[in-house]
């Protein structure tokens, strides 16, 4: 009888996915899962806490960690983000860090280079050149070689991740770099965010695509209900906080116009996620600069 074959060795490991903001890391994984977990928007710093995406293949397991853009922080959260990216960078086994390629590098982009250099583990650096369906082939050069050489040992691809260029070599390239190990999650396991979080998170995004500029970084979203109701699926009641009286008239707009539009977008993405009914109810409080006040940070669910 013939023996079993014993070369075959499955893969797995952390991916920290580093970045400055809105440089489509969301977008990406989202992409590479074929199913929304991460709120995505055009609005910087939509990301704001560290999420898994994982990607489970034939012969190995992709466990991505999406993680907030690296920035210049203005108070207490955008100080929590950097340091939920940067903490990703120690505990990974690879790190993919995503740049913009319609842009020559800007100063969080230095940021970011300086984070990799200085904390991370010896890890291996993958460099993602995204979004090249942007631009022209003949600015991808200068773009790469300006990008390259803030992190010379990294090995460079270019990619799109709202098109699709590239991805299979990408998804090859970060398996061929991962620890031989068993797999971590389940097969059929996507992410580590609860489904309360992730429709928190769905509610903000809708938020973020219907907002004026000055409402979209005082928000924050918390689930005050989350009740199954058996073949009419779920019920959810969420609260929108901000951070002034003028920007909750806003959000509310004129007649509730605004608040309906917003929550009939993030009803439709949470039943796309979930593939049941949703019925989901809004309201509309203030809090005074919560986003430098620790205690608010932690009931909103940051660690602090």
């Amino acid at each position: 009888m013939e023996e079993p074959s014993t070369d075959f060795k499955f893969k797995a490991g952390f991916i920290s996915v580093v970045g400055r903001p809105n440089v489509g890391k969301s977008t990406l994984i989202n992409r590479l899962l074929g199913q929304k977990v991460a709120a995505v928007s055009p609005k910087p710093q939509t990301t704001r806490r560290q999420q898994l995406g994982i990607l489970t293949l034939e012969s190995s397991q992709l466990i991505f960690v999406d993680t907030p853009g690296i920035h210049l922080p203005k108070h207490k959260l955008g100080q929590h983000m950097n340091e939920e990216a940067v903490q990703s960078l120690e505990e990974s086994d690879l790190i993919l860090w995503l740049v913009d390629a319609e842009v020559d590098p800007t100063e969080e982009d230095l940021q970011v280079a300086a984070h990799i250099r200085e904390d991370r583990g010896g890890q291996k650096v993958i460099l993602a050149l995204n979004k090249i369906d942007k631009i022209g082939e003949s600015e991808i050069p200068g773009r790469e070689a300006g990008y390259l050489d803030l992190l010379p040992e990294a090995t460079l691809i270019t990619i799109s991740a709202t098109r699709g260029d590239h991805l299979d070599r990408l998804v090859s390239l970060i398996s061929a770099a991962l620890p031989e190990t068993p797999p971590f999650y389940p097969e059929d396991q996507l992410t580590d965010a609860y489904e309360r979080d992730i429709a928190a998170d769905l509610i903000r995004e809708a938020a973020l695509r219907q907002l004026y500029d000055e409402v979209p970084h005082s928000l924050a979203i918390r689930i005050d209900e989350f009740k199954e109701r058996g073949d009419r699926g779920a019920y959810i009641a969420a609260t929108i906080f901000v951070e002034r009286e003028s920007q909750k008239a806003i959000v509310i707009g004129q007649g509730g116009k605004m608040l309906r539009t917003i929550g009939t977008t993030a009803r439709k993405e949470i039943e796309a996620m979930s593939g049941r009914k949703v019925y989901l109810e809004l309201k509309v409080k203030t809090r005074k600069n919560w986003r430098n006040d620790l205690a608010s940070l932690r009931a909103f669910g940051f660690r602090t």
